[in-house]
C-alpha cells in the first residue's frame, strides 16, 4: 500500500491515478485562507490532499470535496475517515459539472489542482492520463462552476501551467472572476517558470504578483519553499 505521511495526516494513494505531488502540496500551503470563511470545496479531490490541508490549516466546519472516479472517491473517503478531522470532511461522488448544476449552496473558498494537459498524453496508464488531461474538466467548465458556487466574499485558488495563465485569466474574466494573487513557480533559478498559483475573487483589487523558486540545487530547497511547506512535509 502506497502511503504518503505528512506531519498531521497520512495519504493512502494506491487506488488513485494521480499521486501526491508538489503541485497539490504547494497549492494547499500557499492559498490565503481569509478570516471568517465558513465553507471550503476541493474540486476534483483525488486523494483528498487539498481538503485535508485546509482542515489542518483552518477551523472551518464545512470542508467538502467532489470526485468523479470510483477508486479515487473511495480512497478520498478513506483518507478523510482516517484523519483527526473526519467530522468536518465530506466527499461527494460526482463530476464537478453534475455537482455545480445540482448544488444550491455557495462556498467561501474553492480550491482545485485541475487536470491541465491540453494535448493528448499517453503514459500507458489510462486512468492517470485521463486524470491529467484538461478535457476531463475543461477550464471553461471549471470557471463557470466556480463562479456559480462562489459566495460573494469568497475566493477561488488554483494551480495551472504558466503557459496557460493568460488564457485562464481571460476565461475567468468572462465569468466575472479576477486575480488577486499570482505566484509564479520555478524549479530553480536557471529554469523557466513552470506553474502559476492563482487566487481569484469577484473583486478587481490590485494584484499581488510574486515568484517562488523551489530549489537552490537538486534536493536543496530555498528557505521560502521550506517556510511555505514546513507544516506539512516531515523532512522540512
Amino acid at each position: 500500500m502506497k502511503i504518503f505521511q505528512f506531519k498531521q495526516f497520512a495519504i493512502t494513494q494506491d487506488k488513485c491515478a494521480m499521486k501526491v505531488g508538489t503541485d497539490g502540496v504547494l497549492l494547499g500551503a500557499w492559498v490565503d485562507i481569509q478570516d471568517g470563511i465558513e465553507s471550503v470545496l476541493d474540486i476534483g479531490a483525488g486523494t483528498g490532499l487539498l481538503a485535508l490541508q485546509m482542515a489542518q490549516r483552518s477551523g472551518v466546519d464545512t470542508i467538502d470535496a467532489v470526485e468523479l472516479h470510483n477508486d479515487a472517491f473511495e480512497q478520498c473517503v478513506e483518507n478523510f475517515e482516517a484523519s483527526e478531522w473526519s467530522d468536518r470532511l465530506f466527499c461527494y461522488h460526482a463530476s464537478f459539472q453534475e455537482f455545480f448544476q445540482e448544488i444550491d449552496e455557495t462556498y467561501d473558498l474553492l480550491i482545485a489542482n485541475p487536470p491541465f494537459f491540453t494535448e493528448e498524453v499517453s503514459s500507458g496508464n489510462t486512468p492517470r492520463d485521463k486524470a491529467r488531461q484538461e478535457r476531463s474538466l475543461p477550464f471553461e467548465h471549471l470557471l463557470f462552476g466556480a463562479a456559480k458556487l462562489l459566495s460573494s466574499k469568497g475566493s477561488f485558488a488554483v494551480i495551472i501551467p504558466f503557459s496557460e495563465e493568460g488564457h485562464f485569466l481571460e476565461l475567468a474574466k468572462h465569468v466575472q472572476l479576477f486575480p488577486n494573487r499570482i505566484t509564479r513557480v520555478r524549479g530553480n533559478k536557471k529554469v523557466p517558470v513552470k506553474r502559476s498559483l492563482l487566487q481569484l475573487s469577484r473583486n478587481q483589487n490590485e494584484i499581488e504578483i510574486k515568484e517562488l523558486v523551489i530549489e537552490k540545487e537538486r534536493h536543496v530547497y530555498t528557505q521560502e519553499y521550506i517556510n511555505l511547506t514546513k507544516d506539512f512535509y516531515l523532512k522540512m
